[in-house]
């Protein structure tokens, strides 16, 4: 649940950014509601970064980018064969891969993922503090 909502925080706060940079001064963000359980897939990603911790956080990063890409392609692929269309359409850009991810995020969910990283230490040391 909490990387559900955090996910959709981000995105709503990415999505505003875009929206200014597009001349819109009200920075009106916005999500899906799909995105709830696909930002909730984090989830999966925990045991992921206890195994590379000590790892160096480019390493980290990129492997959270190439884990984030795959989930993103393959939750869209299953949205369109469920329900016949993504909520998100990258086609027009030139970066796009069948209009499902767009390589040109790659430092944004490089960033995110170490984010994602820092919410699950801090949820760990939550759960350490109520089991004390």
């Amino acid at each position: 649940m909490i990387y559900g909502f955090a996910g959709w925080c981000v995105e709503v706060f990415w999505t505003g950014i875009g929206s200014l940079l597009r001349g819109n001064i009200k920075l009106q963000g916005w999500t899906y509601i799909w995105m709830f359980p696909i930002y909730g897939l984090a989830v999966f990603m925990e045991p992921i970064h206890d195994k590379m911790r000590s790892w160096h956080f480019v390493f980290r990063g990129g492997v959270y980018t190439a884990l984030i890409f795959l989930t993103e392609y393959t939750s869209g692929w299953m949205l369109r064969v469920i329900t016949g269309l993504c909520p998100w359409d990258y086609s027009g850009s030139p970066s796009s891969v069948n209009g499902l991810i767009r390589l040109d995020y790659a430092p944004a969910w490089f960033v995110a993922g170490l984010l994602f990283e820092r919410l699950h230490d801090w949820l760990m040391g939550v759960e350490e503090f109520r089991n004390a």
